[in-house]
């Protein structure tokens, strides 16, 4: 700790050193956890795409407002004879990093690499059957079916030079998971507004301007980029003038930052719901007492969790009003939300215990509950919360909790029982939760299902949300697997997030839905 904690001091240091040389166009943005890779197909997690947006670039993206708007892509629209074909048109002039120039054959090979099996973005194209290069400007990408939605699901799929990919041996996507490294973990060639000059995973990263970028230049021309972990650390490097901007902005000091002279905080609803989840099937649980049978797997078992858990509670005491509680896995933002969805129960303990004595567990259980630590706002709190709540009904709960990296990788490999999780929707439709947290884990699916969870009637229908184009059969078919969802409890959702980020009072930086904050968007006050 000491070690970790001298290193930061010295980042902190040399950027503060950087930051007097490079005047009000440096910026130090420090934020919880670091990007997991920068392999840009590897991972589909927030903090990862945030960073490696500034380096690589999608075909479209969203604006601070959530409006899709283009970025290598200009155009995109169906074929006027094959509506099952999506048209891209690509932007002219554009150059990788290395000078190498952007074309239709850089992006068929990034849209294959993100579909390929190794791939954690794979879900968002499953319903690709094959791209082609129709000339050096002109993509299109052949649907297996009427897929009016698909450019939705473009704005996290970085697009890759091909060339240099193959001679640096990194055509296949890296497999986090198994711990695999590959060149593109640390080093990076995109068209992005942003070059990485240096790296040093979890301590300091810097980024340069991208001179011959083809978009407008921005005013920040060099990120410092300073994953802090600690929550303290992280405040009075922003109140001693160490850094500049803080993105993850613990609840307990919005109103102190709020009063302090020369800082001011910017909050904002996110696009992102925080859950637990938990094993499903008959197979028992790996941290628990129970050694014949899975409790979570009785419905009575779940509705009792539900019963036991305060959400109001944890909104105004662990989140300091900082949060929006919810019944429903998907944020408001999202196609397929419904203010009944959003309706949850009141806490019942009486009928909770009732549940667990019904379900034959009358005396209770033992199970951990993992958790990671510097991910979404007051995680490790929240889950902490959730322990002392579910100890009132007899389910003795075992904390683990630990860094983002190491967290996430429980989740992917299903070697959890029960955890925590957020999940954010940056297609805006329900389409994008179902696929990774509620279809079977299988091929392009279920990617973070993390419970196994499966239902063969609701595959088929989350399926056919790919290629419906009728909308309002699409929107019935959504409500049809929502109601499931919730009445199954498949998932535990808690709330969704309340942003808020501190910055020094001469910067302008709005909240971003996504929690995708680009630093291009910054501007200093004279």
């Amino acid at each position: 700790m000491k070690m970790a904690m001298a290193r930061l001091g010295v980042a902190l240091l040399t950027s503060t050193v950087l930051a007097g040389a490079a005047g009000a166009e440096t910026i130090r943005w420090a934020r919880a956890s670091d990007a997991l890779t920068l392999d840009p197909h590897a991972q589909n997690q927030g903090p990862t795409h945030n960073f490696n947006h500034h380096i690589y670039e999608t075909l479209v993206d969203r604006d601070s407002e959530g409006t899709l708007q283009p970025r290598l892509a200009t155009e995109w629209t169906l074929k006027e004879d094959d509506p099952i074909v999506w048209v891209f048109t690509l932007r002219e002039g554009v150059t990788f990093h290395d000078g190498a120039a952007f074309t239709a054959e850089d992006v068929v090979f990034s849209l294959d690499r993100a579909r390929s099996e190794r791939s954690n973005m794979r879900q968002l194209h499953a319903d690709v059957a094959e791209v082609t290069a129709v000339d050096d400007f002109t993509v299109e990408v052949r649907m297996n079916g009427p897929s009016p939605l698909y450019p939705n699901n473009l704005t996290n799929t970085f697009i890759m030079d091909k060339d240099w990919a193959e001679t640096n041996n990194v055509v296949e996507v890296q497999d986090y998971a198994a711990g695999e490294d590959n060149y593109a973990v640390r080093n990076t060639n995109g068209t992005g507004p942003y070059i990485l000059q240096s790296r040093e995973v979890d301590v300091r990263s810097v980024l340069t301007l991208n001179e011959n970028h083809w978009d407008e230049t921005p005013q920040v021309t060099e990120i410092v980029y300073l994953p802090i972990t600690d929550a303290a650390t992280r405040i009075a490097a922003l109140l001693s003038g160490e850094v500049d901007l803080v993105q993850d902005v613990p609840v307990q000091d919005i109103d102190r930052l709020s009063s302090t002279q020369g800082i001011k905080v910017e909050t904002g609803p996110e696009n992102r719901v925080i859950y637990f989840g938990y094993r499903f099937g008959d197979e028992p649980l790996a941290s628990s007492n129970i050694t014949d049978r899975n409790p979570f797997n009785d419905p009575r078992v779940r509705e009792a969790m539900e019963l036991a858990i305060d959400r109001d509670a944890i909104a105004s005491v662990v989140m300091r009003g900082q949060a929006i509680p919810t019944g429903v896995a998907n944020p408001p933002f999202v196609d397929g939300w419904t203010e009944e969805l959003n309706a949850y129960p009141a806490v019942d303990l009486e009928r909770a215990r009732e549940l667990m004595a019904e379900a034959g567990y009358e005396d209770g259980f033992t199970v951990t509950l993992d958790t990671p630590n510097n991910r979404y706002v007051n995680d490790e709190a929240i889950s902490q919360a959730v322990v002392g709540m579910l100890g009132r009904i007899g389910i003795n709960v075992t904390l683990a909790s630990r860094p983002v990296a190491q967290h996430s990788p429980l989740v992917t490999s299903n070697q959890t029982d029960f955890y925590l999780l957020g999940w954010g929707v940056p297609t805006f439709d329900s389409a994008y939760v179902f696929n990774d947290l509620v279809h079977t884990k299988e091929g392009n699916y279920g990617a973070y299902n993390g419970g196994l969870y499966s239902n063969p009637e609701l595959d088929e229908k989350i399926k056919s949300l790919g290629t419906e184009v009728d909308l309002d059969v699409r929107r019935q078919t959504m409500a049809e697997i929502w109601e499931v969802v919730k009445a199954e409890r498949v998932l535990l959702p808690i709330h969704n997030q309340v942003l808020a980020y501190a910055m020094k009072d001469n910067i302008t930086l709005p909240v971003h839905p996504e929690n995708q904050p680009m630093m291009t968007d910054v501007t200093f006050a004279n």
